[in-house]
């Protein structure tokens, strides 16, 4: 059966008022989600805010605020009966604190800052040509000294090389006796042995080469530079094996001393 044009415009219009209510509800229901994220959002940030306004209170009051070692959290119990917080509450009363007047301290007199360094006199004289009168020509003759100041002095460390001979000894009765042609002696001066065989190594510059290192901190390679600074070419492997030998060869029996020492202890210690 045909249907009259009004009968189809009523039924496309009925289509379309259901589409619009479809997209009226879908609509509502995209700003009712909308609101609610929203609503989250503002949630979420009024309580941030809330966070960081009570962190910049607490750091406001440890920054500024008293301090005590006692602290009060909000909320917390109180762990003392009345009568011990009472007891709490009634302080004596704290007496006046008298600040005394501050006195500089005394300096420290030429004595006492030089007081272990060694002293001696130096006297200044006159050249020998300007010890004439220049009215009559005569000789001047020392009647005195006056003191000028006092000034301290630092000598600085040197080294050499030292080549160590022997002197070798013989009678003169007894070489020329017939009975000594074949049989001639000689005396010879006693040398000590050297520190480390086969080296150059003093007991001077091995003991201050452990001095620098272990009473001073100064690593070997610094002590290098200032050996080359004295004309020595003397090398950081050189410097640590005189240090290991010497160490293994005159240490260990006072370490081994020691130790023996150690063990004879009735009780156990340990680092």
């Amino acid at each position: 059966m045909a249907r009259s044009p009004q009968e189809s415009q009523l039924v496309e219009l009925k289509d379309t008022i259901k589409e619009l209510n479809k997209t009226i509800k879908s609509q509502n229901l995209l700003i009712e989600t909308l609101q609610k994220s929203k609503e989250e959002q503002e949630n979420e940030f009024l309580q941030q805010i809330k966070n960081l306004q009570e962190q910049v209170d607490f750091l406001t009051k440890k920054l500024f605020g008293k301090s005590s070692e006692r602290k009060e959290i909000p909320g917390q119990l109180n762990l003392f009966d009345e009568a011990e917080s009472e007891y709490h509450k009634e302080k004596p009363k704290v007496p006046e604190t008298v600040v005394k007047e501050h006195t500089r301290k005394k300096k420290a007199s030429h004595d006492e800052i030089f007081k272990g360094v060694p002293q001696r006199e130096e006297l200044i004289e006159l050249p020998e040509d300007e010890r004439i009168c220049s009215e009559c020509g005569a000789e001047l003759e020392a009647i005195g000294k006056e003191f000028v100041r006092r000034e301290f002095r630092y000598t600085p460390a040197k080294g050499e090389l030292v080549s160590i001979y022997r002197a070798t000894y013989k009678c003169p009765e007894c070489s020329t006796a017939p009975e000594m042609e074949t049989n001639l002696k000689f005396a010879k001066a006693h040398v000590s042995e050297a520190l480390i065989p086969h080296s150059y190594a003093s007991e001077s510059s091995v003991a201050w080469t452990i001095y620098q290192k272990y009473h001073n901190a100064m690593p070997l390679y610094r002590q290098e530079k200032d050996w080359l600074q004295l004309g020595a070419k003397l090398t950081r492997a050189t410097l640590a094996n005189w240090i290991i030998v010497c160490a293994d060869t005159y240490f260990r029996p006072l370490y081994q001393y020691f130790h023996r020492m150690l063990l004879k202890r009735k009780f156990l210690m340990a680092d």
